[in-house]
């Protein structure tokens, strides 16, 4: 996590690996901080996890989902950028009545 951070914080783009790697870990801790299955939040190319209580979506498209590249999704679980602003700004699509992450970002890591 550092490096990828460090890498951002110098403008730079991190190493794939570290970033792929980065971004999974930052998924799975959202998912087992948001349990459930109500939300899909994707990371595209590095992964997406489904969260949140709620009803549970089991075929095609979920109703609630949350899409961002990987930089972003570091960003914004780390605290580094706000949810609302994200959105605002555009690197977040969000759709579906319980889309809004801001409750659950960022994360605390351990």
């Amino acid at each position: 996590m550092a490096a990828v951070l460090s890498a951002l914080d110098e403008g730079r783009a991190p190493e794939r690996p570290v970033l792929r790697a980065a971004v999974r870990a930052l998924l799975a801790t959202l998912a087992e901080r948001a349990p459930g299955r109500s939300v899909e939040v994707r990371v595209p190319p590095y992964g997406a996890v489904q969260c949140v209580p709620g009803p549970r979506h089991t075929r095609g498209t979920p109703p609630n989902t949350v899409e961002m590249d990987p930089q972003t999704w570091v960003l914004l679980a780390t605290g580094r950028l706000d949810w609302e602003r994200a959105v605002t700004e555009g690197r977040v699509r969000a759709s579906g009545a319980r889309a809004d992450l801001s409750a659950y970002l960022p994360l605390e890591l351990e």
